[in-house]
């Protein structure tokens, strides 16, 4: 069967869980069918006039893109906003753009661990971690329909363990029963007890997921009435979450600030790299957050952080972070995420070949850093 665009979303969720996205993003399908085939899919950070040119030129149909393309609504759909300029242009040559946004973002290798990998770090923290409360699924059914309501609960979103899925605990036991005059039972006799055979499933499930889990697992049961429960889990230690925005760590040995800023110019593509605070103060604990991460000024404050690494910073929260003691450094919003496509594309690629697609994964060769770093090279030739 040809694959869709929708196999392609379910790979892309499997490996990057549109719950794990912040609740004011937009990600997932932007442009196109779910039932559109796909033949090759492109792996970009930006939807540009020239990324959809390359798609088009290498027989991509589908794009996944770290930006989102339309990121707030549109009143209408005209070229004369640049959203809807490229929307049509996707649309006009048939090719369908999904994102995937804070949810890469968030993930335990996002978009920050290049920057944390620039700087010898390989053990970082969330800077934000993700909240989301977790739940137990118990459930007891005959041996053999325990695969059928595995199924049903996987796919719904429940067993899933950090960087694992379809996870899941049973146990062999006896049930018993007593089914009233006008019960259809599956098995066993209607005003007699009865003992059966079952087994005691266990599922995790995220809070956002519980609903959907629950209603997959009993109306892929077989019995009229479903016996299951549900307990809430809280956290008793252990390694803490992997998932979250931003990361915090301390340096493998303290150094001066320029040391660090010279490591991210060398590890990133950052030609445009700016450093606020004493270059040679010397700093053990850093935090960043690929992108625009300004908002998370105060969370590294808080994480007890010597220097922020980020991009897209403005003025006074710049100011505000030196006052506080926070040395800063805006490696630029294009070289603190761009490196972080590489694992989005292998990632994606792992997620796919599991669910048996084949289409060819491509990664964009198209730079999208809108700045020019030489712009007055043949100025200074002359």
């Amino acid at each position: 069967m040809p694959e869709t665009v929708q196999d392609w979303l379910t790979a892309l969720d499997d490996a990057f869980p549109g719950r794990d996205a912040q609740s004011w993003d937009s990600v997932g399908l932007q442009v196109g069918d779910p039932a559109d085939t796909v033949d090759a899919v492109l792996v970009c950070l930006d939807v540009t006039a020239q990324t959809l040119s390359e798609a088009a030129e290498r027989g991509a149909n589908l794009i996944v893109a770290h930006h989102p393309l339309l990121f707030r609504p549109l009143a209408r759909l005209t070229p004369e906003t640049a959203a809807g300029r490229l929307v049509l242009d996707a649309a006009r040559r048939g090719v369908a753009v999904v994102a995937a946004h804070t949810n890469l973002d968030a993930a335990t290798e996002g978009t920050t661990a290049p920057i944390m990998a620039a700087l010898g770090v390989s053990d970082a923290a969330p800077l934000v971690p993700l909240d989301s409360p977790a739940y137990k699924v118990v459930v007891f059914t005959p041996p053999g329909a325990t695969a059928g309501v595995l199924d049903a609960a996987f796919g719904a979103g429940g067993g899933r363990i950090g960087e694992y899925d379809e996870c899941s605990f049973r146990l062999a036991g006896t049930g018993t029963f007593r089914p009233s005059a006008a019960a259809n039972p599956t098995a066993g006799q209607r005003e007699q007890r009865n003992a059966a055979s079952e087994e005691r499933i266990e599922v995790l499930a995220a809070g956002e997921r519980l609903r959907a889990v629950v209603d997959a697992i009993v109306a892929a049961h077989p019995y009229e009435e479903v016996a299951y429960d549900v307990y809430p889990l809280h956290a008793t230690g252990g390694p803490g979450p992997t998932k979250g925005l931003g990361r915090v760590a301390d340096l493998p040995a303290p150094r001066p600030l320029r040391e660090v800023a010279r490591a991210i110019r060398d590890g990133l593509p950052a030609p445009h790299l700016r450093v606020a605070g004493d270059p040679d103060r010397v700093v053990s604990r850093v935090a960043a957050c690929g992108g625009a991460g300004d908002a998370l000024i105060d969370a590294a404050m808080a994480a007890g952080a010597d220097v922020y690494v980020t991009g897209d910073l403005r003025h006074h929260p710049t100011l505000d972070a030196l006052t506080q003691g926070l040395g800063v450094i805006d490696a630029g919003h294009y070289a603190t995420e761009a490196p972080a496509m590489a694992h989005l594309a292998e990632r994606l690629e792992d997620a796919a070949r599991r669910r048996g697609l084949s289409a060819r994964l491509l990664a964009s060769a198209v730079p999208t850093e809108p700045w020019v770093a030489d712009w007055d090279k043949e100025t200074t030739q002359r």
